[in-house]
C-alpha cells in the first residue's frame, strides 16, 4: 500500500471518526508523512484508549499499523494489538490475531514484548478450554522471564494474571495464591475495578484455606485486597484473621459458612487442621522462651484436640516448619525452641509488649542482684 493510499484511508476513517477524536487522526496524517514514528504511537494508544474508537480499532491495526510496526517500540506495538484484538468477533479470531502478532514481535531484541503476547495467547487458550495449549505458552514465557535482569512490570502483571487464572482453572490452590499475589504485586489496584477487586480478593481468600501447603496467610493479611472483603464476603476476611490468631472460638463462630460453601466443605476436615495447628502455634508464642516446655493436656487444653491425638499434630507442625521443639513421648511434654513468625495483630503486639516489659524488669532485678550481691568485688 503506497502513502496515497494510507492517506486516503486515513481520510475515510476521519470520517467516521467522533468529533473529539478528530484531532487525532489530524496528528496521524501529520506523524505518517514526516515518519515521527514515536509520535505517531503515542498518538495511536490515546486513540484506542478512548471507548469511542472501539469499532475502529482492528481496521487501523490490520491496514494502518503494520505499515511501520517494525519501526515502533515493540512493546507499545502489542499493547495497540491487544486493544485491537478486543474487537475480534470471537475467541477463535482472536486467538489467530493474537498468535500472528506474538510471531511478528518474536524477535531477538523484543522478547519481552513477545512474552507479553504469549500472556495474551494463553488467555485466549483458557478461555476455549485449551488447558495444555494455555500452559505451553506459559512455560515458554516463563523461561524467557527467567533469562531478564529486568523488563517492565506490565509484562510480569501480565504473566502472573494469566499464570493465576491457569492454575485456579486447574485448582492448584497453592500456585494459584503465589502468582495472584505476585500478580497484585505489579498493578496499581486503583487500575482494577471494585468487582475485580472483591473478586481477586475472595479467591486469595479461599486458596489459603483449602490449600494444603498454606499454613501462614501474613502476606494476604497485609495486602490492601484484603479491604476488598466487605458486606457479604466481610466472614471470609474474619476467617482469615481468626486462623492468624489461632482463635478457635472466632473459628466455631464462623464454621456455618465453610458448610454453606461447596468448596471449603469438602476440605472441612483440612481447615480444620489448620485451625488446630493456627491455635497451636499461637499457644507457643503466647508463652515466654522458657516457658515453653508444654505437656500434652496443656497443648489439648489450648487447641481443643483430644490428648492421644496430640503428638501427630505437634509431628505435623514440626514437618511443616511451624515450630521446632523435641517430643519427649514418656513424660508426654513438647519442648518448644522456636515458633514461625507471623503478622500480628493489635492484641499480640500488646501481648508481646507486655513481655518485653517483663523482659526488661528480670533485667533490672538480676543487674540490682549482682550489684547488691558483688559490692566486695566491685569496691575500689
Amino acid at each position: 500500500m503506497n502513502v496515497d493510499t494510507i492517506a486516503d484511508f486515513l481520510a475515510d476513517q476521519r470520517d467516521e471518526t467522533p468529533d473529539e477524536l478528530q484531532y487525532l487522526i489530524i496528528q496521524f496524517e501529520n506523524h505518517w508523512e514526516r515518519k515521527l514514528w514515536h509520535q505517531l504511537t503515542d498518538s495511536l494508544i490515546e486513540f484506542f484508549a478512548n471507548p469511542k474508537s472501539e469499532k475502529q480499532r482492528l481496521q487501523f491495526y490490520k491496514v494502518f499499523i503494520l505499515k511501520f510496526a517494525d519501526k515502533i517500540n515493540q512493546l507499545k506495538l502489542v499493547d495497540l494489538g491487544l486493544q485491537a484484538a478486543t474487537q475480534c468477533r470471537d475467541s477463535q479470531e482472536r486467538l489467530t490475531f493474537l498468535t500472528d502478532l506474538a510471531k511478528k514481535v518474536d524477535n531477538e531484541n523484543s522478547q519481552d514484548a513477545y512474552v507479553y503476547a504469549l500472556a495474551a495467547v494463553a488467555r485466549v487458550h483458557l478461555q476455549l478450554r485449551d488447558a495444555e495449549s494455555a500452559r505451553r505458552d506459559l512455560d515458554k514465557a516463563e523461561k524467557i522471564l527467567d533469562s531478564f535482569d529486568s523488563v517492565e512490570t506490565k509484562v510480569h502483571a501480565a504473566f502472573y494474571g494469566v499464570n493465576a487464572d491457569y492454575y485456579k482453572a486447574q485448582m492448584d490452590f497453592a500456585q494459584y495464591y503465589r502468582n495472584a499475589l505476585l500478580y497484585l504485586a505489579c498493578i496499581d489496584l486503583n487500575s482494577i475495578s471494585e468487582v475485580e477487586r472483591t473478586r481477586r480478593a475472595y479467591d486469595l481468600g479461599l486458596a489459603a484455606l483449602v490449600s494444603d501447603s498454606i499454613y501462614n496467610f501474613g502476606e494476604l493479611l497485609q495486602h490492601p485486597i484484603l479491604s476488598a472483603l466487605t458486606g457479604e464476603h466481610a466472614w471470609l476476611r474474619g476467617l482469615l484473621l481468626a486462623f492468624n490468631r489461632g482463635d478457635l472460638a472466632a473459628y466455631d463462630a464462623l464454621s456455618e459458612h465453610i458448610d454453606d460453601h461447596p468448596l471449603l466443605s469438602d476440605h472441612d476436615d483440612d481447615i480444620r487442621q489448620k485451625i488446630y495447628l493456627a491455635a497451636l502455634t499461637e499457644s507457643v508464642f503466647r508463652r515466654p522462651p522458657h516457658q515453653r516446655a508444654m505437656s500434652f493436656g496443656t497443648i489439648s487444653a489450648d487447641t481443643k484436640v483430644r490428648k492421644p491425638e496430640i503428638e501427630h499434630l505437634v509431628m505435623k507442625a514440626l514437618s511443616l516448619g511451624l515450630v521446632r521443639g523435641t517430643i519427649d513421648e514418656v513424660d508426654e511434654v513438647v519442648n518448644f525452641t522456636w515458633v514461625q513468625p507471623r503478622v500480628l495483630d493489635m492484641g499480640q503486639i500488646a501481648s508481646m509488649n507486655a513481655r518485653l516489659g517483663e523482659w526488661g524488669e528480670n533485667v533490672n532485678k538480676l543487674g540490682n542482684w549482682i550489684e547488691a550481691t558483688g559490692q566486695d568485688i566491685w569496691a575500689p
